[in-house]
């Protein structure tokens, strides 16, 4: 089977996802939102075309939470927080 973008990309992705569905409904997820995402960096970070993966990966995040109803606020904000941790990360910059 062939690796694809998509395919490396999209798990981590979801995993944000649930992460944000589980702040909305009160949940302190700080510190599980930090590791995921230092978690992904590395993973993405091991394979040869991992600024691709990386910059895929932002930017799924960033649709998710331009895609998500107004409404969800506390969702949007830890989407696009996740986004920025891990562009800001130095790992993505490499």
């Amino acid at each position: 089977m062939k690796a694809t973008v998509v395919g490396l990309v999209t798990p981590h992705v979801l995993k944000l996802i649930d992460i944000a569905k589980q702040a909305e409904s009160g949940m302190n997820v700080d510190w599980h939102l930090r590791d995921a995402v230092a978690r992904t960096l590395d993973d993405l970070g091991e394979q040869f075309n991992k600024r691709e993966l990386l910059a895929a990966y932002i930017h799924g995040l960033q649709v998710a939470a331009s895609d998500a109803p107004p409404t969800r606020r506390v969702y949007i904000g830890k989407l696009r927080e996740a986004a920025a941790l891990a562009a800001n990360d130095p790992r993505a910059r490499e």
